[in-house]
């Protein structure tokens, strides 16, 4: 929830506002401070479980139940239309302003992107779904970074922080081709709600039915992710009990 308001609400501002109000790094910067919020707060309850495409690779590794994959997804899920919902009330008088009461997908007044994402122009859907892949890779490897104790894992306290500055230079340098969903919660449930809230099925055919994209990359991503970090790294940690082991050696050997 905290993701998805601060994120869509800045992208709202910036589309409303025609630019005055914002502009490309102040989304990003929203949806970092987001997603920092939202560790924060979700953290202790479920380890901060608030991409599908994670929780999906954690019950894929045999980390998750299929009751918390159910339950985790569920909340995603119902966060994120939440999240749609209350931008587009916050913003109601501003958006029938912009559109004049005529909600499209595309053309010069354009809106449902503010909620969900679409392929640039020049993207071409093939081009997209390696990007939302690569950037979703990017996303898991850099979480695992972040959180892998037996490696260079950041303090507990700072891990939000810097989970927040990932997302943030994932969209400062990746976000061109496809605005950066990297998690279907974050992108199916607000497109369900635009098709509610007056957009319609076009969402869904718009740009060669793009909608799956990003959900079906950023699962094989996140999957792809961590098979590259237990790869080139995790299976080149030792264990922590030989790490302890070398240094009981070392000191004995020093004495």
């Amino acid at each position: 929830l905290f993701t998805q308001v601060f994120g869509l609400s800045s992208v709202a501002q910036v589309v409303l506002g025609k630019g005055n109000t914002g502009q490309y790094l102040s989304i990003n910067m929203a949806f970092g401070i987001g997603v920092t919020l939202g560790v924060y707060a979700a953290g202790g309850v479920s380890g901060a479980h608030l991409n599908a495409a994670i929780t999906i690779t954690e019950w894929v590794l045999g980390n998750l139940s299929w009751t918390k994959l159910a339950a985790y997804i569920t909340g995603q899920f119902l966060g994120s239309f939440t999240a749609a919902a209350t931008v587009f009330a916050l913003y109601y008088d501003a958006i029938q302003d912009y559109t004049q009461g005529n909600l499209t997908v595309s053309g010069p007044k354009a809106t449902a992107m503010i909620f969900s994402t679409y392929p640039a122009a020049s993207v071409t859907l093939q081009g997209a779904f390696f990007t939302e892949f690569t950037a979703t890779v990017m996303l898991i490897l850099g979480i695992l970074v972040i959180h892998d104790e037996k490696n260079n894992g950041a303090l507990k306290g700072a891990q939000p922080m810097l989970s927040g500055m990932l997302v943030l230079g994932i969209g400062l340098g990746m976000g061109l081709n496809t605005g950066y969903a990297i998690n279907p919660s974050r992108d199916l449930p607000p497109r369900i709600f635009t098709a509610m809230a007056g957009w319609g099925m076009e969402v869904f055919t718009a740009e060669h039915s793009w909608w799956w994209v990003p959900v079906a990359a950023p699962v094989l991503g996140s999957l792809a992710g961590v098979f590259i970090y237990k790869a080139c790294i995790a299976f080149h940690n030792e264990p922590d009990h030989e790490t302890e082991n070398k240094k009981e050696e070392a000191g004995t050997e020093t004495s």
